[in-house]
Order: C-alpha cells, then sequence, then structure tokens
C-alpha cells in the first residue's frame, strides 16, 4: 500500500520526486530525446514502472490483450468508472512529456485525492495505452483503436516494424480486439497532455480544457522509377523517383499554406540508397491536419494530383495509400464546459492526435492541457515546469473528484 513517504512534500516536488524515476529511462544521450517505442525494452521498463506504482497503491492492474494497461481504485467491474490516463511510447528522439505526464500527473492525482479524505463512488482506472504515437508499428493510437473495435485484430498483428517484427510477436500473441464489456464500464475518460503548442504560454495560463481535434491523418506516396548509374545516366534518360518524391513533398507545403492548414513529411525510404545510384523508389509518409473535413481532403488531393501530374512527367510510377486516417473530434460538449466551469480554464483546440480522440466516438471524453513554455512537441525541447505540472494533477484531481467521488 501507499506509505506515509509518497505524500510528504509539496505537490511539486513530490511530481518531480517521481518524474525523476523515470526521467532517465529511454533518453539518448546524444540528442537529449527519448526512444520509448511501443513494446521495446526502455517502454517495457515503463510498463513495469506503472505495476510497481499500481501495487503501491493497492491499485490492482489488468491487460485487455491488446497491450493497454488498467490500473483501478475501486472495484474494476462495478461500472461508471472514470477512465485517466495516456502513454508511455514516443516518437523518435522525442520530448518527455508527451503522453507519460498524463500517467504520472494520474497516479499523483489519486495521492491527492487520498491525502484529501476523498472517496470514489464510481471507480477511478489509469490507462497506460500501447502505441499511441504508430512510431514502432506505423499506425497512431493502435491499443485504443483496437480496445474499441476501430482496428480489426487480424490487421493489427500484421503490423511490422522496420526490423520487420509483427505486432503480435512484440505483443506476445494475437491481440484481443474490441473488448465492448470493458468499455462498457467507462462512463468518462480525461485525458491530460502537455500543450503542443503556445496558446497557454500566450493565455498566461497553466491549465486548459480542450474543444476538439482537428482530422487529421497518414499518407504513404511510393514513387517508383528506374534505378541507375549517377555518373553514366544522361539526365535526359532518367526516371527518377527522387524528383517526384521532392515535388511532392513542396507541393504538400504550398497547398496546406494556400489553406491555413497543416502539412508535414518527416519521413522518408530510398531505394538502394547509395550516394552514387539514381533511386529506384522513393518512399514518403505525409502527415496532413485542418481545422475541417473538406479542407483536409481538399488538401490531400490537390497534394496527389499535383504529385500524379509531376510523376508523368518524370516518368515515374505514383500510388496513394491511406494509412490512417482521424476524423474531427468534438469532445463532449457538456463534459469539456462543466471541466472549464470547474477549474475557471480556456478553451482551445488541438491539431495533435491523442487516444482521447479514438475514446470520444465511445464515451464522454475531455481533454486537460499543461502549459508547455517553449510551445515545441515531439522534440527534446518540449517542456513544462514543475510548477505547471502540479497544477495539472490540481486540476485533474479536481476533476476526478467531481466525476468520481460525488
Amino acid at each position: 500500500m501507499l506509505t506515509d513517504s509518497v505524500v510528504e512534500g509539496s505537490l511539486p516536488n513530490r511530481f518531480r520526486a517521481l518524474w525523476d524515476e523515470i526521467a532517465p529511462v529511454g533518453r539518448d544521450a546524444g540528442s537529449g530525446g527519448y526512444l520509448r517505442y511501443a513494446l521495446t525494452e526502455p517502454e517495457l521498463r515503463l510498463r513495469e514502472w506503472f505495476r510497481e506504482q499500481a501495487d503501491a497503491r493497492g491499485l490492482p492492474v489488468t491487460e485487455d490483450g491488446n497491450g493497454n494497461l488498467f490500473a483501478t481504485w475501486g472495484e474494476p467491474e462495478a461500472g461508471d468508472a472514470v477512465l485517466t490516463g495516456s502513454h508511455f511510447d514516443s516518437v523518435p528522439h522525442g520530448g518527455a512529456y508527451d503522453g507519460p505526464l498524463g500517467i504520472v500527473s494520474a497516479l499523483l492525482a489519486v495521492d491527492e485525492l487520498r491525502a484529501a479524505g476523498a472517496t470514489p463512488v464510481r471507480p477511478i482506472a489509469v490507462a497506460a495505452f500501447v502505441e499511441e504515437e504508430g512510431a514502432r508499428f506505423g499506425v497512431p493510437c493502435l491499443g485504443s483503436r483496437l480496445l474499441t473495435g476501430e482496428m480489426a485484430p487480424d490487421r493489427a498483428a500484421g503490423l511490422r516494424d522496420a526490423a520487420g517484427v509483427s505486432f503480435a510477436e512484440a505483443l506476445g500473441g494475437r491481440p484481443a480486439g474490441a473488448r465492448p464489456e470493458l468499455l462498457g464500464r467507462f462512463a468518462a475518460f480525461v485525458e491530460l497532455h502537455v500543450e503542443q503548442g503556445r496558446a497557454l504560454v500566450d493565455a498566461d495560463a497553466p491549465v486548459a480544457v480542450a474543444s476538439a481535434i482537428w482530422p487529421h491523418g497518414r499518407w504513404r506516396f511510393d514513387v517508383r522509377g528506374e534505378g541507375n548509374h549517377a555518373g553514366t545516366t544522361r539526365m535526359a534518360d532518367r526516371r527518377d523517383p527522387m524528383l517526384t518524391y521532392a515535388f511532392t513533398v513542396l507541393a504538400a507545403n504550398k497547398e496546406a499554406r494556400l489553406r491555413d492548414a497543416h502539412a508535414t513529411v518527416g519521413r522518408v525510404s530510398v531505394e538502394p540508397n547509395a550516394t552514387n545510384a539514381i533511386p529506384s523508389k522513393v518512399t514518403g509518409w505525409l502527415d496532413a491536419r485542418a481545422a475541417e473535413p473538406d479542407t483536409l481532403r481538399g488538401l490531400v488531393e490537390a497534394v496527389h494530383a499535383k504529385a500524379a501530374e509531376r510523376a508523368r512527367r518524370d516518368g515515374t510510377e505514383l500510388t496513394l495509400t491511406e494509412e490512417s486516417a482521424t476524423p474531427l473530434v468534438a469532445f463532449d460538449r457538456g463534459l469539456s464546459g462543466r471541466l472549464a466551469t470547474l477549474l475557471d480554464a480556456p478553451v482551445l483546440p488541438t491539431g495533435a492526435g491523442h487516444d482521447a480522440g479514438v475514446l470520444a466516438a465511445h464515451l464522454p471524453t475531455a481533454m486537460l492541457f499543461v502549459r508547455n513554455p517553449t510551445g515545441v512537441s515531439h522534440s527534446p525541447a518540449e517542456a513544462a515546469t514543475d510548477a505547471d505540472c502540479a497544477a495539472g494533477v490540481t486540476a485533474l484531481a479536481r476533476v476526478l473528484e467531481e466525476l468520481a467521488c460525488r
């Protein structure tokens, strides 16, 4: 059970003490960023840390067969539970706070409620979702998509990482897929997350409530040409897929700016990837986001059309594949409005995807954001002060008290 030493000291100090336990795990000495890919050694260490922290608090931990962990205060099968938490995995060389902040804050919020003598009349469950970033197996929010049935278990089982390891192999078996009986036990989900922008800096506020998540998705461009010698192939004779790829990146940038949307090509694969060889194939991944679905659709269509035209001119072959797509997510207005009033906090949208965006289609869902002074995320420069993190814990504890203890 939880010892007195766990709850001693100021909340910022208690946050720092708990945070320091996980801060070194998966950190790259060169970049200062994190390599916590789902179900790899660093993330597995954090999952074990989660079990240890839950055990110290007397919270039984269950797994849903998809890699998602749940630590519950109260009877897990009682129903009407309030779910909170986030994820441990990172993007390549990502920041410290994206994901783990929501889990650490949830554990500390339970501590706060207990220290105040609160008793939940509905269970409180803390989740650690698997593969939220999609950095290892290519599909973001994989764990929550499986839990809700938005991802077929057979498709998920066959997803492979860069080394050829399948999700099923990493998980230790075929994922269970949809768990309606488990999902039905939850009455609401509230995810706390570091802000991935500067809106709270501009508002001079430590915490905000989210209103919506922009529609977004990932599209893969496969461009095939003709591999050949860089020194002997005349420029006029080339069928160079790199030219088509480069034009596609520029087109994505232009079309996004014209629509006040976001387009990013941050990953590329080249074959044979030799300095003195014209590539035979170039694959690029487009991340596209916009405030409205029609805007997003128009952006991707325009980029595809321009890239296809360029491919015809270059003598290359272009294939566009949608790898994932998330529609506009408007969080439950009643719940978000209730929390904004409770916390006297600003309300703002976000262009970043979260497990909350998946769960929002299945149960009332809200998000809390904690101020990020740099405004930078998915980077080692991502930051939050201990004081603001403590304010996030306090806000989350108030929310859990409101939803589960009254």
